[in-house]
């Protein structure tokens, strides 16, 4: 009888663990530079030409970490600087994260859902210096929503995100960095 209970215990706590959660988190540079007003010196905006020289289309399975699957691919394919044009699929659950507030210190919020499956309606972003920045927007029956695509997003059916890659000339080192203002 005990064991009996112990089990019914566990399957009525089973959801908690596979519910969706969410977490924020303060991004903080250092005090000083979340602190420091826009230096004049750094342009309002800042463009750099480039060409395409290839197109890269990759295809990911069921299972896969999708991150970590581009990634892979982008080291494999020596990839420094790229446009992610377009990315379609489904992913079994899913890990993102948003800006949460308007002033530095920076925060985002996280989350995590490890049982709800999602269309991918769309993926784009860039490749920096080598390091992805992609971002994805997910719909399930009631909604669509998405961000910054983390570790943990699970490919369902298949994925495919194409890369429109640049030449390795252009330096796009600080496009994502925050403290160049």
């Amino acid at each position: 009888m005990r064991k009996l209970l112990l089990v019914f215990a566990l399957l009525a706590g089973a959801p908690a663990w596979t519910q969706r959660m969410r977490m924020e988190v303060t991004k903080p540079t250092t005090p000083q530079l979340d602190a420091k007003a826009n230096d004049p010196a750094v342009p309002a905006g800042l463009a750099v030409s480039a060409q395409f020289g290839r197109i890269v289309i990759m295809r990911f399975k069921h299972q896969t970490d999708l991150l970590e699957g581009i990634e892979k691919l982008v080291r494999e394919q020596r990839i420094r600087n790229a446009v992610i044009l377009s990315g379609v699929g489904s992913v079994r659950n899913y890990h993102v994260h948003t800006v949460s507030n308007r002033e530095f210190a920076s925060k985002n919020v996280y989350t995590k859902d490890p049982s709800q499956p999602a269309d991918i309606v769309r993926i784009n972003g860039y490749v920096l210096g080598g390091k992805v920045h992609a971002h994805l927007t997910l719909a399930d029956p009631d909604r669509a929503f998405g961000g910054h695509l983390e570790p943990a997003t699970e490919v369902f059916t298949f994925a495919i995100v194409t890369l429109g890659v640049l030449d390795d000339s252009p330096d796009l080192s600080r496009f994502d960095d925050k403290t160049y203002q």
